[in-house]
Formats: structure tokens, sequence, C-alpha cells
């Protein structure tokens, strides 16, 4: 196939129809979550792999409430002024990994740019948290880009998760149209702090906004740059119309020949298909 070869169509095609989960696990883990009042990436985003996922035992689970700082254009996040900071949080947190009886975890937050700390300290000690109360639990945290303070970065890194993990979310050239304050340089630069540090560094995309497909290359090329270990490609889908619209429906081969690329680049992971987000296979990504 073309490597610009790209399906432009307003009605999704085949390869994107969302199923439900099956799992004879989901409704045990959906009443724990809503029972414990958690935000979950997992439900609120409707994730086409939440079934699949939740049965391997890993979750997403965001923190810092569900309202979000800055309005990003492809985000179905609540945005506004966030609620006060749940003191209790990182602990309620760790009860319910617990609960769930999580082998993964992996924790994502609204920004805060609303707190001096960005909310640094909260990521730290729900880490801490967990930790202590789920030993053999790993953590792979998804995290803001803390408007490039390292010290702010410090915090989350020095609570030792397994998995850092930032979002470039789309190529360089979209960056100022879909991601409403955050810089591509500057979250390259949270990466490579990351990949310094000596934690696993993570990074994911999303396509179907305008691309090229030697601007998701050049994507690469920068990650691997800063050393980043894992990454992940996935199909943008619209969440209401006042969102960014879907230019390009990708077919999955070209998501094929990414892998292939990013793979030959050295990235220890690629996760590369049309209903792949961000926490898909994260429990894989430590094993290497």
């Amino acid at each position: 196939m073309n490597n610009n070869q790209h399906l432009n169509s307003r009605r999704k095609p085949d390869w994107l129809k969302i199923r439900l989960p099956q799992s004879s696990k989901y409704s045990d883990v959906h009443k724990i979550i809503e029972d414990n009042h958690l935000h979950t990436i997992c439900t609120s985003g409707k994730c086409p792999n939440l079934g699949e996922c939740w049965d391997r035992g890993t979750a997403t689970l965001m923190i810092l409430g569900d309202i979000c700082t800055r309005a990003c254009k492809f985000c179905a996040v609540k945005t506004g002024k966030p609620l006060p900071l749940d003191l209790n949080e990182p602990k309620k947190i760790a009860r319910s990994v617990k609960s769930l009886n999580l082998k993964h975890v992996v924790l994502t937050s609204v920004d805060r740019d609303d707190l001096s700390d960005g909310g640094a300290q909260i990521w730290a000690e729900t880490v801490s948290e967990i930790k202590k109360l789920n030993p053999l639990t790993t953590i792979e945290t998804l995290i803001p880009d803390f408007n490039g303070a390292v010290d702010l970065i410090n915090i989350v890194i020095n609570s030792k998760p397994e998995v850092i993990s930032h979002n470039l979310e789309t190529v360089k050239r979209l960056t100022p149209q879909i991601r409403s304050r955050a810089k591509y340089q500057t979250s390259l630069e949270v990466i490579k702090q990351i990949s310094d540090s000596g934690i696993i560094s993570k990074s994911g995309i999303m396509v179907g906004l305008g691309e090229t497909f030697h601007e998701v290359i050049d994507v690469m090329d920068d990650l691997r740059s800063v050393n980043c270990k894992v990454l992940t490609i996935g199909q943008y889908l619209q969440p209401t119309p006042k969102h960014a619209d879907v230019i390009d429906y990708i077919h999955p081969d070209i998501f094929k020949e990414w892998k292939k690329i990013g793979t030959e680049k050295g990235f220890d992971f690629v996760e590369s298909s049309p209903l792949v987000r961000s926490s898909y296979h994260a429990e894989k990504h430590i094993l290497k």
C-alpha cells in the first residue's frame, strides 16, 4: 500500500467498530470503580480495549479530579475551574487498587495549572501509597508537562513508578492547533528528563488529524533522540462536534508499517493500530 494512502471518509470504516466489553470481570471492576467514586479514562473515554485490559488486571485511574484547566481540541475531559484537592485521594486510590486486585495500574490526571506544583505532590504520594499497600503492583504514570518545570517532574520521578509516560499527542506542525498550552519541544524535554533518570519513558500520538506519513516518522526520530523507549500510535476519534475534526481514517496497513519502522528505529515497544490508546498493553512495557 502507498505510504500516503489514507481513507478520507466521514463514515467510520469497519476496522473502527467498537465492540462493547463482554468480560465476566467487567461488572465487578465497574462496581468497585463506581462505589469508590473513581475517575477512569477506561470508562469516561469509552475505551474499546476496556474489557481486554481489565481481564489482564490493568486499569487506568485518573487523579486530581475530572476538571482540566486546559482545553485541548482532541480531549473530552471537562474544562473549567477544578474543585479543591482531595488530600485523602492517594490513600483512596491505593485501597481501590487493592480492591481491584490490579497487577498493573496506569495513573493519569487532568492538568492542574491552578496549583503551584501542578499536583506533583499528590502524584508522588499516590505512587507511594499504592506501592505501600500493593507491593507487587507495577505502576505507570501518564503525566502532564508541568509547564516543563524540572523540579516538579523530579517529584514524580523520585516516587519511582516503573514507567513514566508523557504524550506528544500529535506531530510538531499540528501541536499549536491541537494542544491548548503544551509545546512540542517542552514535551520532548520532559521525556528526555524521564529517560535520563533511568525510568522507562513512553509517549503516544493520535493520527488522522491531518498529519503526513513522514511527519509520524519525524516524531519517532524526535522521540528516539531523547531515548524514549515505548511508543503508542492510535486513530483519533472526534469526541463531540466541538472538537477537532477527523481528517483521515488511517488504514490498518499504515499502522503496521509505522510499527515496523518504529521497531527498526530502536523502540523497545511500538503499539500501533487503529484502536490503540495510551495504556494499551501497558503492563507489557516493563518487561523488556
